[in-house]
């Protein structure tokens, strides 16, 4: 320290860094944890089973329904088909992914989240959403790695037309938003020079 002050360069922390996002055209893909959006979305996904438990509202809503009433409901319940996509709600919408069934071991199958992938992108193409949110589907609840998911997104992007998607929000995991990119833009084939993003 000279005359009270610190002779060292004031620095500061500069969000971002290293990038985790990749420009697939018409496709800008951010790759960021659950507690920190990079931008609002139309639609959110959900990793589910054929019953929808996994995503099920734990809230007691009415608690003068009678108990009795509510097992019939739950014998009465037809399980969905895995690889379905189901749509709920508005502003944001929920994607429901089935791609778990719990009574078999293991609970999920690849082309049950190949195939509800394709299903989340028709369902956003056909209802002219704009952004969504996507987790890692068959990770959250299942044990599906990172790298075949990726897989699984990439070629499916390659052989998907896209009209209206604009934004896509990988929801990851902290710590690993640049490796996922690194391989999502492998096995697109961008190259980092070759992108031009879009205006944010």
């Amino acid at each position: 320290m000279v005359d009270g002050k610190d002779p060292r360069p004031m620095l500061e922390v500069v969000k971002g860094g290293l990038s985790c996002e990749i420009f697939f055209p018409p496709l800008w893909i951010i790759a960021a944890p659950k507690d920190n959006p990079p931008f609002p979305v139309d639609a959110f996904a959900f990793e589910e089973d054929t019953f929808l438990v996994l995503s099920a509202d734990t809230t007691v809503r009415d608690p003068k329904i009678p108990l009795v009433r509510i097992m019939t409901r739950l014998i009465e319940t037809q399980p969905q088909v895995p690889g379905k996509v189901l749509v709920r709600g508005t502003a944001p919408a929920r994607l429901l992914a089935i791609v778990h069934d719990l009574n078999q071991e293991p609970s999920w199958k690849k082309e049950w989240v190949e195939k509800a992938l394709e299903g989340i992108l028709r369902a956003a193409e056909g209802r002219n959403f704009q952004a969504i949110a996507l987790p890692l589907l068959g990770s959250v609840h299942g044990a599906m790695d990172n790298d075949r998911f990726v897989s699984l997104l990439g070629g499916i992007l390659k052989r998907t037309p896209l009209h209206h998607l604009k934004r896509l929000w990988l929801i990851v995991p902290k710590g690993k938003a640049q490796a996922i990119i690194a391989s999502l833009r492998a096995m697109l084939g961008v190259s980092r020079q070759d992108e031009a993003f879009p205006s944010k």
